[in-house]
């Protein structure tokens, strides 16, 4: 999975998939060395490969941008790096790299208490299939990882977290120096790790009571990194999920916050990956619109509907219902799935009206 410490695939990622729509997307220069980009192959809704076990090992900051904090390396990636966005807040976001645009306020639908929820129910499935288990399984929505290397990256993260939050630190945490960030060997010893993790992470952000720390571009109130985690760790538990033959539930409501966090402004960060250029920008025409609905009852007005647009060399998303391109509509826990490839878009409980090509490119400039 993709969130941090980014490294891009040096040479092409053979993906094998079902689905009969490929696209092939220039990939950013290699972090590491530089080299030149290269294409890679997916498919929409395919597990999409971006989650590999490189991406578990911190990169640096390069040297001009570590000594500023919350500046942003060309290796060190996170997604949300173009964004305004801040926990407590709903915005129509604009995403191009310059200046941005101005934004809308809106109530947020879930609490902070929901995020929290969301952190120890999705830990706590997690660790019950860790539990006993054969950690050497491949995760099929992350085809480069073991279910060990899945369950680690998720430990640490909530350590990581936990620890730029409980230290209020207002600059980058190397994700590698987190104390007590590997899974330990005893089998006994597995799940409780990862509960204590996440359980590490809810009492940081609780305490900190609205303080801010590092984030990845600015400092923020600590309940940032309530909500990314929550989210981080919902779709991380459906890649354990997926590896032992469950069908992965999301609640609607969490499921709408996520998509809400990915469009608005995760995706930016995934597109661009310490590039340039925009991504997104050639996989929508100029004028574009994809359309997400999430049907489920309950969500509050204006909730569970995005419009993704691209207006020149800009791409905004808003909340809103008009006519798009194409549409991708079905309940929130399942179109979340789809935005991030954990699903197929031809699962049967979504639908997608209107120019599927549209879709698959978006899907294969986006990976999560």
């Amino acid at each position: 999975m993709v969130f941090w410490p980014i490294r891009r695939p040096a040479a092409l990622r053979k993906i094998t998939v079902s689905e009969a729509w490929l696209v092939t997307v220039p990939l950013p220069a290699s972090a590491a060395g530089g080299k030149p980009a290269v294409p890679y192959r997916t498919t929409v809704g395919s597990p999409a490969a971006i989650c590999q076990p490189g991406i578990v090992t911190a990169s640096q900051p390069n040297p001009a941008s570590a000594a500023r904090p919350n500046s942003r390396s060309s290796s060190f990636a996170p997604f949300g790096a173009l964004s305004e966005w801040l926990p407590g807040e709903r915005a129509s976001h604009s995403l191009a790299a310059s200046a941005p645009a101005p934004r809308r306020r809106t109530a947020m639908p879930i609490s902070a208490d929901r995020w929290y929820a969301e952190i120890e129910s999705s830990t706590d499935i997690l660790a019950g299939i860790v539990d006993g288990a054969d950690l050497t399984i491949a995760v099929p929505t992350c085809p480069e990882w073991t279910l060990r290397q899945l369950a680690t990256h998720v430990g640490r993260a909530h350590r990581w977290a936990g620890q730029i939050t409980s230290t209020r630190s207002s600059e980058f945490i190397p994700f590698r120096q987190v104390p007590d960030g590997r899974i330990p060997d005893d089998p006994a010893k597995q799940a409780p790790w990862l509960r204590a993790g996440a359980a590490r992470l809810v009492d940081a952000v609780r305490a900190a009571d609205g303080d801010h720390v590092w984030t990845f571009n600015a400092q923020r109130p600590a309940s940032f990194w309530a909500r990314r985690m929550a989210h981080e760790t919902a779709v991380h538990r459906a890649d354990a999920e997926l590896t032992v033959g469950r069908d992965p539930r999301i609640a609607a409501d969490v499921a709408a916050d996520g998509i809400d966090e990915w469009l608005g402004f995760l995706s930016a960060g995934a597109a661009a990956g310490g590039a340039a250029e925009d991504a997104r920008l050639a996989a929508m025409p100029d004028g574009g619109v994809l359309h997400v609905h999430a049907t489920d009852d309950g969500l509050p007005d204006g909730a569970g509907e995005w419009l993704v647009r691209r207006d020149g060399d800009r791409i905004t998303v808003e909340h809103g219902h008009a006519k798009g391109d194409v549409v991708l509509r079905g309940p929130a826990g399942r179109v979340l799935l789809v935005l991030v490839r954990r699903l197929p878009a031809d699962d049967p409980q979504v639908e997608v009206l209107g120019d599927p090509a549209v879709l698959t490119a978006w899907l294969a400039a986006t990976p999560f």
